[in-house]
């Protein structure tokens, strides 16, 4: 069938009958949210964006294409790897939503990890 993930803003309401397991994929909490509403499942830190390269991108680092493989090169990371293989799994199981505060999340770190996901 397909891995079937999709990417959401964490502050949207919950999906129950689509969201399927719901990966909150930024590093650091969203800002006032409260953990009850938010309806996070997972929170696999190993897949978010490293701190050096989130400062990057957002400061104005550089293109979207340079972020892409910078990102996809902290993915291939021993650690990141096995989570990304671990959601890859969820993903083949049931529909996984991943969840970022950013307001674009088509153009984010988080549909990034969608197509790899995905693909």
């Amino acid at each position: 069938m397909g891995a079937r993930v999709r990417v959401r803003r964490v502050y949207d309401p919950p999906e129950p009958g689509a969201d399927g397991v719901r990966v909150l994929v930024d590093r650091l909490w969203p800002r006032g949210l409260a953990k009850a509403v938010a309806a996070v499942d997972e929170w696999p830190k190993a897949v978010t964006p490293s701190g050096e390269l989130r400062k990057w991108f957002h400061g104005g680092g550089g293109p979207a294409q340079e972020f892409r493989a910078r990102y996809e090169a902290e993915l291939a990371e021993p650690e990141a790897a096995a989570e990304l293989e671990r959601l890859r799994a969820l993903a083949e199981a049931g529909p996984v939503t991943l969840l970022t505060a950013v307001r674009d999340p088509a153009s984010s770190h988080a549909a990034v990890l969608a197509d790899l996901l995905s693909g």
